[in-house]
């Protein structure tokens, strides 16, 4: 497994898509202090900087989108190349494949967050918008780790469809749907949706952020296992047949 994701890292060196997609990260940093800036906010506080930039619009919208693609545009590749005919070949396990992927997408999530608190810090601090106080960074980095980290999970069904596709546009498609779906169940009924289910555990403990009802951990945890098992077990079925579609 170690060597599989090794072999994942250094394929990534060879595409240079993947480095332009860190740009979304600092989008809402620079909305953020558009809208600050026209509308001279006096009473601006860190933590309500911080939620436009990487607590709103960037985990709800941006990330979820970014790695949907990311994860399309990797695998989308490795068909046209043909690689999962030779790593099939090899053997290599279907399961395993998938937690390959997922580990790259999960890197890649952490370091999007990262690249997004480090463009906070710095464009509120430039624009003279809002008090660096250590506190308020520790905060801000430590949220931006656990979304980075936790927000993934909430995208499996993606990574499970796009592993059983030999074009992208259906997953890329289905990320846009998927991905607003998410945002819209997230004031309805949350557990609906495994993104939604991620989203609102990562909400319920920020300051400012009021959800409509009190966030269920279990029924959050619950809904996101069972679709990614059952997504990945749909997967696994379709890659054992070689139907890939």
């Amino acid at each position: 497994m170690l060597s599989l994701i090794q072999t994942e890292f250094l394929k990534l060196k060879r595409k240079k898509f993947i480095w332009f997609m860190f740009i979304p990260a600092l989008l809402m940093p620079l909305v953020a202090v558009l809208y600050f800036k026209a509308g001279s906010q006096v009473d601006l506080t860190p933590i309500k900087f911080y939620r436009w930039t990487a607590f709103s619009y960037t985990t709800w919208l941006i990330l979820p989108f970014v790695l949907g693609m990311l994860i399309t545009m990797l695998v989308y590749q490795e068909v046209e190349n043909n690689l999962l005919t030779q790593l099939w070949i090899v053997p290599v396990g279907k399961l395993r494949f998938i937690i390959s992927k997922f580990y790259v997408m999960w890197l890649y999530s952490i370091c999007f967050m990262l690249i997004c608190a480090s463009g906070s810090i710095v464009i509120g601090s430039v624009s003279g918008l809002i008090e660096i106080t250590n506190t308020s960074v520790l905060n801000l980095i430590l949220k931006c780790l656990e979304i980075g980290a936790l927000l993934p999970f909430g995208m499996i069904p993606i990574l499970a469809l796009a592993t059983t596709q030999k074009g992208y546009i259906l997953p890329v498609s289905t990320t846009i749907v998927y991905v607003f779906f998410g945002f819209i169940l997230l004031m309805g009924n949350m557990y609906l949706h495994p993104l939604s289910s991620v989203i609102g555990v990562l909400m319920r403990n920020i300051e400012g952020v009021v959800m409509k009802d009190p966030v269920q951990i279990w029924k959050a945890l619950l809904s996101i296992t069972l679709w990614s098992g059952t997504s990945i077990a749909l997967a696994i079925n379709v890659l054992r047949k070689g139907k890939v579609l």
